[in-house]
């Protein structure tokens, strides 16, 4: 880029990290990613091999048929041909234009004795066009569709890093859903026995009617939980099958929640990570393209010369031989009043400069503030179920001295109902605490742009 303005220069030497934050990028000129996309080729921002650090190969499967049948997927491609076609479009208008012609005539002449007679002619020939572009506007106006076609690449590349991320995300709720519903079931059996015992009491008199009555009631409200659970699921299904491109119906499973494993994260991540983001490489090439096409709708002020010229024969039954005939011209065409015309267009031209200028600092600022949430995330919810691991042993313990002590007649019935309620309440939320952990792993690949390498 030439223009130094309010833009973004990533600090390639900096690290983030879960610790102290990056500091906010200066204003400086852009500088475009060199090492951007490099290894495999178009789409190597999504990793298959990365998916595997999960151990649960129903999870690649997943993500695999996501990005091979995903419908936005699909239609990001047909956007990179529609680019590739505007592309060579704006490269043709730098070639000479050639055409043919084969005008067809007829008439009458006189004869020297003035006899009148028909006379049938023709006049093939070839006509060709070009136009000298002396001060750049078609060339600046191929460079900007070559920097559109490659932000239209990157946008492809986007929607198939977001199309991964959210399978896998989905496919992590849907297993933290069932591991969900199998806890209200165990809950619902162990609520079960209770009731069963807590009627037994009642009907030798052992017990009052209120805990009966308490009994009934907290299995009724465990009950509501597993349909609740199962309509989760089936949503959760559905949206799944919506990404991998199928009909709704049911996604096949892996290895329970607990059994995923978070691929290990080094302690620093170089930043320029982030340039692997398509979406950061999108913006930038939007605004390349910004200023290409300012520089074109800036050379419309000045003289265009285009040369012409044509050559054929002329041949008619009037003519003993044909006749050979060309012609050479040149044009020059320069604004000289146009009503404002040219300078309202630049006008907007610049603007959408401006525009891609402050939308590509946006992405770049985002991109940070997305790493860093994401390990935040990691290593939050990893203590944060290492706490509720802990919680739910205690209360399992809790409940088992509780049921201990009611049937042995030492203590009320409630106090083996608050024990219940404790280690659902804990065995719930320690499975919300590992989706989040995995979930925040999945946000850091898609905030890095396709992952890490192995430490």
């Amino acid at each position: 880029m030439r223009r130094a303005g309010l833009l973004l220069a990533l600090p390639l030497a900096a690290c983030v990290s879960a610790g102290p934050r990056a500091p906010a990028p200066a204003a400086a000129e852009v500088v475009a990613p060199p090492g951007w996309r490099s290894g495999t080729g178009r789409g190597a921002t999504v990793d298959a091999d990365w998916w595997t650090r999960f151990g649960d190969p129903a999870l690649s499967a997943l993500v695999a048929r996501a990005l091979a049948n995903n419908v936005d997927v699909a239609v990001a491609a047909a956007r990179v041909e529609e680019a590739h076609a505007a592309e060579a479009l704006a490269r043709a208008q730098l070639s000479p234009q050639v055409g043919g012609t084969l005008p067809e005539t007829q008439g009458q002449t006189l004869s020297p004795l003035g006899t009148p007679s028909r006379a049938i002619g023709a006049q093939p020939g070839v006509t060709a066009s070009f136009d000298l572009d002396l001060f750049g506007r078609l060339r600046q106006a191929s460079r900007a569709a070559r920097a559109q076609l490659l932000a239209t690449e990157a946008a492809r590349d986007t929607v198939r890093l977001a199309t991964a991320t959210s399978t896998a995300s989905g496919y992590v709720t849907l297993r933290a859903l069932d591991q969900r519903l199998q806890i209200a079931r165990d809950t619902l059996a162990a609520r079960g026995e209770a009731l069963r015992i807590a009627r037994r009491r009642f009907e030798t008199g052992y017990s009052s009617r209120l805990e009966l009555r308490q009994a009934q009631a907290e299995y009724a409200a465990t009950e509501q939980l597993v349909p609740t659970a199962q309509l989760a699921i089936a949503r959760q299904e559905n949206a799944l099958s919506l990404l991998v491109g199928d009909t709704p119906g049911p996604i096949a499973r892996g290895l329970p929640l607990n059994r995923l494993t978070v691929p290990d994260i080094p302690a620093g991540l170089p930043a320029d990570l982030l340039r692997r983001r398509p979406d950061l490489f999108q913006a930038e090439q939007t605004l390349v393209a910004a200023d290409r096409s300012l520089d074109s709708q800036r050379a419309t002020f000045l003289p265009n010369l285009a040369l012409t010229g044509s050559a054929g024969l002329v041949l008619s039954t009037a003519l003993g031989n044909p006749v050979g005939v060309f012609s050479l011209g040149a044009s020059i065409l320069a604004p000289i009043f146009d009503g404002g015309r040219l300078a309202a267009q630049e006008d907007a031209a610049t603007a959408r400069r401006n525009q891609a200028a402050f939308a590509y600092r946006r992405t770049a600022l985002s991109a940070f503030r997305d790493v860093d949430d994401a390990l935040a995330g990691v290593k939050r919810t990893r203590e944060q179920a290492a706490a509720l691991a802990g919680q739910v042993a205690a209360a399992r313990g809790a409940l088992q001295n509780a049921t201990n002590r009611y049937r042995a007649g030492y203590s009320a019935y409630i106090e083996q109902l608050d024990a219940q309620r404790s280690l659902l309440t804990a065995e719930l939320s320690l499975v919300q605490a590992e989706n989040d952990r995995l979930t925040n792993a999945i946000a850091l690949y898609g905030a890095l742009g396709g992952g890490w390498q192995r430490p």
